[in-house]
């Protein structure tokens, strides 16, 4: 049935496009790290079943700026805090901006080493506690863990073994042996060679971290592009997130792409 769903509601997604346009186009989504496997699954989906090729960037920072201001791109993902200097400044179209993913977080450790136990908010505090080293980043993700972690009331416990990861995901930094755990979005941290997922926060602690997609004003393709956005939202996009160990946001189908 889910096969049988996706099918169905791509082909209506696509039946839109194609009123829209003779001739097929060429997408170009610039993505967050944390997004960036969802928005994979679902451009390689929606580019099968319309021929329209869809390529997807991975750029943050000052480059996601310069790309953006460039305007060789259509769509933009990340996180609301990211995307709201490009709605003030007006190159990205306000209302089209639509949450589309959460992300939970997870932990993990070195490939081979002894994985704690977190299956309970006390054995997680514990497996904190006895760690050597801990690892996370400075964005979405490693704002919720320290958030948590200042609720356990271990903030300054931790303090001295505490390592903050930049330009990467936290598992590259964890495979090389920066520190023993290392914490992050479970969707970009599952598989990951030289680290072993253990599994997600327990209870309140994973926060997950949400992405919104956005349709550039710059965009040349933008009938193409909103039907992009359309099928991130729709109930056949959930299996395929979900896939990739994320959450679909809930929608709000009154609104209007």
């Amino acid at each position: 049935m889910r096969h049988i769903l996706v099918g169905i509601t791509l082909l209506i997604v696509c039946a839109a496009v194609g009123s829209a346009q003779d001739r097929k186009t060429d997408l170009v989504i610039l993505t967050n790290q944390g997004a960036t496997p969802g928005v994979k699954a679902l451009a390689a989906a929606f580019a099968q079943a319309s021929g329209n090729k869809v390529s997807v960037i991975q750029v943050e920072g000052d480059a996601l700026a310069q790309r953006i201001n460039n305007g060789a791109a259509d769509l933009v993902t990340g996180n609301p805090e990211t995307l709201e200097p490009f709605v003030s400044s007006g190159k990205v179209v306000a209302s089209t901006v639509t949450p589309f993913v959460l992300a939970g977080l997870g932990l993990s450790v070195r490939a081979g080493a002894l994985k704690p136990d977190i299956r309970t908010v006390d054995a997680y505090k514990a497996a904190l506690l006895a760690a050597k080293s801990i690892g996370y980043s400075r964005g979405c993700s490693g704002t919720h863990v320290a958030e948590g972690i200042a609720q356990l009331g271990l903030t300054e416990q931790l303090k001295a073994k505490t390592k903050f990861t930049s330009g990467g995901p936290v598992t590259d930094a964890l495979a090389r042996g920066d520190f023993e755990i290392g914490i992050q979005q479970t969707n970009i941290m599952v598989g990951v060679p030289g680290t072993d997922y253990v599994g997600p926060l327990p209870g309140f602690l994973n926060m997950p971290c949400p992405s919104s997609v956005a349709l550039l004003s710059s965009s040349k393709q933008p009938d193409a592009a909103r039907a992009m956005i359309a099928f991130m939202i729709s109930p056949a996009a959930a299996p395929l997130l979900r896939k990739t160990h994320a959450e679909p946001e809930p929608v709000d189908h009154s609104k209007r792409l």
